[in-house]
């Protein structure tokens, strides 16, 4: 999901906004301790209690760690975790005026955009866990739940998701997990093709709530497709649009001028 960038334009400088790419990194290495330090002495905030059982996961499944300091390229804000197969990164995101309370998301840096995983480590490794729980197609021997050791533990209890007697996946995650993007979206193109055009648009209004996936813009982006899918167009989300041009400048401002200005 691309990263808003609204604080950051918005905000005055200040000792803890500074972007990343302007502080040079301290720290090398690619274990867990150096990403620790890194996000404590360079990012200057709180290191997520699990990331080093989240660094541990990532490597079990395939991914190749990356140094935090190994920033080329990349967002401002972001932090890297681990690189996979196809070229993109896994990353925390630092937020330069984080609301109170907000942890660092988890997102995946694309060739053309940031796109939001989960909403903290923690909700990033449940999700994972209950995945390859459920892959029983696969043989999933229990790998990543090994390699989460104390923090799969106490988030999920392996075969949960069959005792649950939920047959979808998605489901699953989104009553015992959390909400997570793509997943919504995948609820709303469902409803869709099931014909329930209500129960889309419902969803799809649900996904922008703010205090969801704050400073996001896709939700924003998302949900004028949908309006213009069931063929509803209008003013009510123009200004919507205009908070996605300024959050994703880049790659939304002239869709979302389209479709500010398709219908009456």
């Amino acid at each position: 999901m691309k990263a808003g960038l609204l604080g950051m334009l918005n905000s005055p400088p200040c000792a803890t906004s500074v972007p990343l790419r302007h502080v040079r990194a301290r720290v090398t290495c690619s274990s867990s301790s150096g990403h620790i330090s890194f996000i404590k002495d360079v990012a200057a905030t709180q290191p997520p209690e699990n990331l080093q059982h989240l660094l541990k996961m990532l490597q079990t499944r395939g991914e190749t760690i990356v140094s935090p300091g190994s920033r080329h390229g990349l967002i401002p804000l972001a932090i890297p975790l681990s690189e996979n197969m196809s070229g993109s990164m896994t990353a925390l995101l630092r937020w330069p005026t984080a609301p109170p309370g907000m942890e660092m998301p988890v997102v995946e840096v694309r060739k053309h955009g940031v796109w939001l995983l989960a909403n903290n480590v923690d909700q990033y490794i449940h999700r994972i866990l209950v995945e390859e729980d459920a892959d029983e197609s696969h043989g999933s021997n229990g790998e990543l739940f090994h390699a989460s050791s104390e923090a799969g533990k106490k988030l999920y209890t392996r075969g949960d998701f069959a005792e649950s007697k939920i047959s979808n996946l998605d489901g699953y995650l989104l009553k015992k997990v959390g909400l997570f993007p793509d997943l919504l979206e995948r609820k709303v193109m469902r409803h869709f093709e099931e014909g329930d055009q209500v129960s889309a648009l419902v969803t799809g209004e649900f996904y922008t709530k703010k205090d969801l996936f704050p400073g996001f813009g896709r939700p924003f982006v998302f949900n004028a497709e949908v309006l213009l899918k069931a063929h509803i167009r209008g003013k009510r989300f123009c200004k919507g649009g205009f908070e996605i041009t300024m959050v994703d400048f880049r790659l939304h401002i002239s869709g979302c001028c389209q479709y500010c200005t398709v219908g009456g």
